[in-house]
């Protein structure tokens, strides 16, 4: 039997969404462990996805958090990489098989058996879950180093937000790009680190929005060098054919047609966005332009390592709205409305506050309205 360690966090129990504090358990630390301290944990979309059982995938009770940097305060035997003391990180995904294809080519996100933070069961059958809470437990695989330099709050959100627009630039040759032209459909949580990757990157960014309301800011404040009104037919038939890439943030509905039109020949479309229903993918056009779409989700660990370090020389961060713990259900309010700039964060350790009268989640029916493994 595995021995467990009180922890707790904030947990949604059924499909409202509505956060509450839970009292829960987490495995004891092994030799291939490192138990972390939470100090923040940013407010991914996905979150809210998973809350509110938008992908009718989510298990309840659910922690959610993926973004989570804080400090190891105990690492097993077996650990050579960490000790006590350490800025750490923890991302999407704490554990693979280890040997599969994807797994030997270092793209543990895309292993069969990959174990995401939250809304998951690790092999054990121990129940995982997220960074709304005071301590996690990892195997050291899984964990990442925070490098010098780079904040822990406004950090945080790279390691879901950074990764996911990090590595479709390397996997579809962005980065190798130097003075090509990028768009960036949509501007918040991904779209605005997205831009200064892509600008970090030597891209020529211009970014894409249905109205005018982000434009000065973008440009102002995150170095874009254009801004496009996707709702101007003028300003988009000027614009046809002029972009070698565009990196798709939307998550909601939305049409990819005028999309297309603005690629160049062999131009490059990247889906980032998870809308809740499937997108009409008109074929015509990629046809007659030779143009490609694709995909892409998070990164392996090696990468989102190179992600962090990359961000660190470059000076990149999410820019954030710090929050308490008490706050995250009118954040989450908020961010169905997309009304944050750019990504909230949970100032963790300064206002998660134990409430003896808490629930005990251990005690609580396990809703699993699926058994798929969540993204």
């Amino acid at each position: 039997m595995v021995d467990r360690n009180k922890a707790f966090g904030w947990a949604a129990n059924d499909e409202s969404g509505v956060l509450s504090p839970f009292h829960f358990s987490r495995r004891e630390n092994c030799e291939n462990d490192v138990t972390v301290k939470i100090f923040f944990c940013g407010v991914c979309h996905s979150d809210l996805h998973t809350i509110k059982n938008h992908w009718g995938i989510s298990r309840y009770p659910v922690v959610p958090g993926h973004e989570i940097v804080g400090i190891a305060t105990k690492v097993g035997k077996n650990v050579t990489k960490f000790k006590e003391g350490d800025r750490v990180g923890v991302g999407v995904i704490i554990g693979s098989c280890e040997s599969c294809e994807s797994c030997n080519q270092d793209l543990e996100n895309y292993c069969p058996e990959v174990v995401f933070t939250y809304n998951s069961r690790s092999s054990d059958g121990t129940r995982n879950q997220g960074g709304y809470s005071d301590v996690i437990v990892v195997d050291h695989r899984f964990v990442l180093s925070i490098p010098d330099g780079l904040p822990s709050d406004a950090g945080a959100p790279l390691l879901c937000a950074g990764i996911t627009v990090y590595s479709p630039m390397k996997y579809y040759g962005m980065a190798e790009e130097s003075g090509k032209h990028l768009g960036v459909n949509g501007l918040g949580g991904l779209g605005h680190i997205a831009v200064k990757i892509g600008k970090a990157f030597g891209l020529r960014v211009t970014v894409m929005s249905r109205s005018s309301e982000k434009e000065r800011e973008a440009i102002d404040r995150l170095g874009a060098d254009s801004f496009l009104v996707t709702t101007d037919s003028q300003k988009m038939k000027d614009a046809t054919g002029t972009i070698d890439f565009i990196i798709d943030t939307v998550s909601a509905e939305h049409a990819l047609l005028p999309l297309f039109s603005l690629l160049k020949v062999s131009g490059k479309l990247v889906a980032l966005g998870l809308p809740e229903k499937p997108l009409e993918l008109p074929i015509f056009p990629l046809v007659l332009g030779r143009n490609m779409v694709g995909g892409s989700q998070i990164g392996g660990m090696k990468e989102t390592q190179e992600m962090l370090e990359f961000c660190a020389k470059h000076n990149i961060v999410s820019d954030i709205e710090l929050i308490k713990m008490s706050d995250i259900n009118s954040a989450m309010d908020r961010l169905a409305k997309s009304d944050v700039r750019y990504r909230f964060v949970i100032d963790v350790a300064n206002s998660l506050v134990t409430d003896s009268s808490a629930e005990n989640l251990e005690d609580h029916v396990d809703h699993e309205v699926s058994i798929t493994s969540r993204f």
